[in-house]
């Protein structure tokens, strides 16, 4: 596993043990009201989410050449 994806790996796990806290109700965010805290949370959540899942898939027409490119190595499945 390279940096990169051990990065996002963390930050994904780091959001959605966050929005767990505050789903049963508790302040994971010190020193903000509960509203914000679960904006913050959402947000945070909904980035990591969205970084997580464009750097692991082919969404990008470069994406889509390097899919084809290790496709036609037998890489990955078709």
């Amino acid at each position: 596993m390279d940096r990169a994806t051990l990065v996002r790996t963390l930050v994904l796990f780091l959001a959605l043990a966050n929005q767990f806290l505050v789903t049963f109700g508790l302040n994971p965010i010190p020193g903000t009201e509960e509203t914000w805290g679960e904006i913050i949370t959402m947000i945070i959540t909904a980035a990591a989410s969205a970084w997580a899942w464009f750097k692991n898939n082919y969404v990008t027409a470069k994406g889509g050449l390097q899919k084809k490119a290790l496709q036609a190595q037998g890489l990955i499945k078709k």
